[in-house]
């Protein structure tokens, strides 16, 4: 049974942005980046100290756990003032209810010693997926003489940096955060205070990397006209595909580079087509759909998020992890004029999105091998980036004119918030 994480992200932001604040994020920011470093170095004593006392007590001690806990909400305000998943300046405490972006992390309570000797070893899955989503925290290199030093006390990773670059540009054309750009940055915070909150010993809880869990209780976007469908909660895999995936999964890379060279060329017609009538040639439509499909069963796959080896003709209905695609449409004649240009934001997102996929599906190898099933929380966030790299797919490849939408949440049939364009 899927269980409440005990640190869990609070999210009160109403996506509005202050133009002037904007453009001087990273200015303003400067005195934080100051403290968050001086905090960051007093936390490297603060944790020595604590994994010490719980290693003899059982317990982390009551005065250090409420430090740390305000070193990591403060580090979770500053990140996201930064990352512009909220609007007002941070304050310098780490007090809990006074940012929009909150974390609330759990009372002390006794940890179990095994899990608190090898923490550092046991946190490095964590760590791989946090360096894909985002960061903040206490970071190290080595110097070319193999000394040990600081680098700084915040990370950023590679959803949360993509989001922020593309978040900056849309908040000073439309003065709001759009909402899809806010859910995969706020996702990708919270994962990171999990994270932290593991680390740095505030609970024995591993971090849950399921985004439907992290984003409970904000609104979902409305419904895409590109979502997942089937059945994909059997968790099972086989050891024996599962060892040999990357190889089982050759005859369709061969297939999908031959397809993709007839979709090439398909889409170039369709572009003609739609350009000049405004809809698609439906029979045009129905390949690319067909492969567009193909390809995500594939990818679900290879990227273990389902077991069964996919057929070849990307037919609907015939994977666990299939793909719901709309029927030709009239679409807008401007938006597929400059449709590669516009869809240069969307492909930044699903390039970050995949640098996560990947890292999820190298830690799912392993589970999967060890246990026979794939981890839920992994798995919830490998069919996330399957979904947006199939809407931005389709996207690109004229099935719809609907942009795709970052926010890893479903869509809801109707608009919980004000602002809910997909991003």
């Amino acid at each position: 049974m899927h269980q409440d994480h005990p640190v869990k992200l609070v999210v009160t932001d109403d996506l509005r942005r202050s133009r002037p604040r904007v453009f001087f994020t990273l200015l303003l920011a400067i005195p934080h980046f100051v403290w968050l470093f001086l905090w960051t170095v007093l936390m490297v004593v603060v944790v020595i100290l604590n994994w010490v006392v719980a290693l003899a007590t059982g317990r982390p001690a009551a005065a250090l756990h409420r430090l740390t806990c305000s070193y990591i909400r403060y580090a979770t305000h500053v990140n996201a003032y930064v990352d512009l998943v909220a609007n007002p300046y941070p304050g310098f405490s780490g007090e809990e209810g006074k940012y929009p972006i909150d974390v609330r992390l759990p009372e002390l309570t006794p940890q179990s010693r095994w899990k608190t000797f090898f923490r550092l070893f046991l946190a490095v899955p964590a760590l791989v997926m946090a360096s894909a989503l985002g960061g903040g925290g206490i970071t190290y290199t080595t110097s070319s003489s193999g000394r040990s030093r600081f680098a700084g006390a915040s990370a950023r990773g590679a959803l949360a940096i993509t989001c922020a670059v593309l978040g900056w540009f849309a908040s000073m054309a439309q003065g709001h955060m759009p909402k899809g750009l806010r859910d995969a940055s706020a996702y990708s915070l919270g994962y990171t205070a999990q994270v932290m909150a593991y680390l740095l010993l505030v609970t024995d809880r591993y971090p849950d990397a399921d985004p439907t869990a992290m984003l409970d209780g904000v609104g979902r976007p409305p419904v895409h006209t590109v979502r997942l469908v089937g059945d994909a909660d059997d968790l099972r895999f086989s050891r024996l595909t599962v060892f040999f995936r990357l190889l089982l999964t050759i005859p369709h890379f061969v297939w999908l580079v031959l397809w993709g060279i007839a979709v090439f060329v398909a889409a170039i017609l369709n572009w003609f087509v739609t350009l000049f009538r405004g809809t698609p040639a439906r029979s045009l439509h129905a390949f690319i759909s067909r492969y567009v499909r193909y390809q995500l069963h594939v990818y679900a796959f290879l990227y273990l998020a389902a077991n069964p080896f996919p057929g070849f003709d990307g037919a609907p209905g015939r994977y666990p992890l299939d793909l719901q695609l709309p029927e030709p449409a009239r679409q807008n004649r401007w938006k597929t004029g400059f449709r590669i240009v516009l869809a240069v934001p969307a492909l930044a997102v699903n390039g970050a999105l995949g640098y996560g996929l990947a890292a999820a599906a190298f830690l799912t190898w392993f589970v999967a091998l060890a246990r026979g099933s794939a981890p839920w929380g992994l798995r919830n966030f490998s069919a996330y980036a399957l979904r947006y790299q199939a809407q931005a797919n389709a996207y690109l490849l004229l099935l719809t004119d609907a942009y795709p939408h970052a926010s890893p949440l479903e869509g809801a049939e109707s608009p919980q918030h004000e602002f809910a364009e997909a991003a």
